[in-house]
């Protein structure tokens, strides 16, 4: 897209370029959380999973900043970038999901567990969002995977046909 604006007076929208960004999934997840949580502003958005290759992440969290929303990413520190603007990085899955307004999880890919990035049994017992992982977050915070999603890694699977995932 960059590219294309240096070269043409026309406009020019990014929907989504390599592992850099996802701006069009930034804001389904905004119109979605803003049609069930409301306003962001002040409110908090956790962001769990593979932070650190996510382009769900890096949109999600410019976008939900600029609006006023306290960002936190979890995630394993392997699957964790050094920074991320907009964002506080933590490798606790208690810390983001806290008090959540929105909850949104990523989906922990086959190549990053066959990189030794992450074990998945070890990623389930730590960082899987399950019923009582949730309960940590407010009661009404709704639930969002950008898909696809992997039943029962990321994800407990009762939780993705619950009324909350969105």
């Amino acid at each position: 897209p960059y590219l294309a604006a240096r070269n043409t007076a026309a406009g020019i929208i990014n929907g989504g370029d390599g592992t850099h960004a996802h701006p069009t999934q930034a804001l389904l997840d905004l119109f979605t959380m803003r049609r069930h949580v409301g306003d962001l502003a002040g409110k908090k958005v956790a962001i769990v999973g593979d932070i650190l290759h996510s382009r769900v992440a890096r949109s999600g969290a410019e976008l939900l900043s600029l609006l006023g929303a306290q960002v936190f990413c979890a995630g394993p520190p392997s699957l964790l970038p050094q920074s991320l603007p907009g964002a506080h990085l933590t490798p606790r899955l208690e810390e983001a999901l806290e008090e959540a307004d929105a909850v949104m999880v990523l989906r922990l890919q086959k190549e990053r567990m066959e990189a030794g990035l992450v074990h998945l049994e070890d990623y389930v017992a730590r960082y899987q969002v399950t019923e009582k992982r949730l309960a940590l977050a407010k009661p009404q915070a709704p639930l969002l995977h950008p898909g696809p999603m992997n039943r029962d890694v990321e994800l407990e699977g009762t939780l993705a046909d619950s009324a909350r995932s969105l």
